[in-house]
């Protein structure tokens, strides 16, 4: 059987850890992407606010198997 993937970028953020950003970020991307095998975690952010971390942030790649 042949398969072919699609990859796609996308951005989760969460006030809590990168891993919550990552779960966030999964979940949504399962609303409307089926056939998902991976992730990938291209880079980590933090956006600060007054001295304080206020949001961590994940740019990623989601990768896909597309329907035939």
């Amino acid at each position: 059987m042949e398969r072919v993937a699609r990859v796609t970028e996308i951005i989760g953020a969460s006030p809590v850890s990168f891993d919550e950003a990552i779960k966030t970020g999964f979940e949504r991307a399962t609303k409307t992407l089926r056939g998902i095998t991976g992730l990938r975690v291209l880079e980590q952010r933090v956006a600060v606010e007054d001295d304080t971390i206020r949001e961590y942030r994940v740019r990623m790649e989601v990768i896909f198997v597309l329907e035939t």
